[in-house]
């Protein structure tokens, strides 16, 4: 009772104020339905094989379990992604489900721009490009048995970014799908991997402090494209929170600090049309926690599936 009594108020509001001529209400209503059906259809196409990266991502995992047993459980949360069970859809899944309550967001401009990032977000061809990152990911910890997709080399990347190697999974620390930044009883922030994603931590010398990964990072989909369009209005608080508190603790010191996202890093190759597309993700999150979630977007990217390509085959070799 209580939520059709909410379903009827929520209608009555946007006649209402379409009435009055804002149009908003509207547009929200229409982005939602137009993203719902983007996000099916773009899990029946995960589950029924229709994604290029997404079939790389089981592939490249199958291939590294038979080689390396002892990383299996991470190797087998990796692949979920090329599924409908993999965080980063589970995330457009979740984001669909707050973007229906108006009290998840400051107004309804925020609202708006949720609701036209969630339908970018949910194309075929841009989610083919994000995976790029963690079927990368594979692919560097095969020791170039397995080639990488849409990124020239990792060392290549290295020396063009003059940017330090983090070591095994760096193309997704900031990604908030597989963890968070948090704050020791030092008052740095740094890294922290989600469940299995952990097993991360064994394969790099120490903690990565975000402090430091602001400044050498190097390139990532999800960092240098993808994070305006695959970050919640809530995650990109939670990031812009972080800088905040990193370049007060700066400040003090006499210090200057630059976002992690001032400037994106070279390394990106053959993307597609709707990635070249998306406005540059420094422009996420730059608000504070009390402000405006906007955005700049393409209306007419068209849906279609992925034709991203690579310009070598699954195995590298030597």
């Amino acid at each position: 009772m209580a939520a059709t009594l909410m379903r009827v108020f929520t209608l009555l509001l946007i006649l209402t104020l379409s009435g009055c001529g804002d149009d908003r209400p509207e547009k929200i209503a229409k982005f939602q339905q137009l993203a719902q059906e983007r996000v099916s259809t773009l899990g029946k196409m995960l589950d029924n094989g229709e994604i290029r990266n997404a079939n790389l991502l089981k592939q490249y995992s199958n291939i590294l379990e038979g080689q390396k047993s002892d990383l299996r459980p991470l190797l087998q949360e990796l692949a979920k992604d090329g599924s409908s069970q993999g965080p980063m859809y589970l995330s457009l899944q979740r984001r669909l489900s707050e973007l229906g309550n108006g009290n998840n967001f400051v107004d309804l401009d925020q609202q708006l721009d949720e609701a036209q990032n969630l339908y970018q977000a949910a194309d075929p061809s841009l989610f083919n490009d994000m995976l790029s990152d963690p079927v990368n990911v594979v692919a560097d910890m095969s020791d170039g048995a397995l080639a990488r997709v849409n990124s020239i080399s990792r060392e290549a990347a290295v020396l063009a970014n003059g940017a330090e190697d983090f070591g095994a999974g760096s193309q997704l620390v900031g990604n908030p799908s597989y963890g968070s930044w948090q704050t020791g009883s030092n008052g740095m922030s740094f890294w922290a991997w989600y469940g299995m994603y952990s097993m991360f931590s064994n394969m790099v010398r120490g903690p990565v402090y975000y402090d430091r990964w602001s400044s050498r990072r190097n390139y990532s989909y999800y960092n240098d494209v993808g994070r305006y369009r695959y970050t919640s209005p809530k995650q990109a608080r939670a990031q812009n929170q972080t800088f905040e508190r990193t370049q007060k603790q700066f400040n003090s010191q006499g210090k200057r600090f630059s976002s992690p996202y001032a400037k994106s890093r070279a390394g990106s190759t053959s993307l597609s049309r709707q990635s070249a597309s998306v406005p540059k993700s420094s422009s996420v999150g730059k608000a504070s926690s009390g402000s405006k979630f906007r955005s700049n977007y393409s209306k007419n990217s068209n849906f279609r599936n992925s034709g991203s390509r690579t310009t070598r085959g699954v195995r590298r070799g030597k």
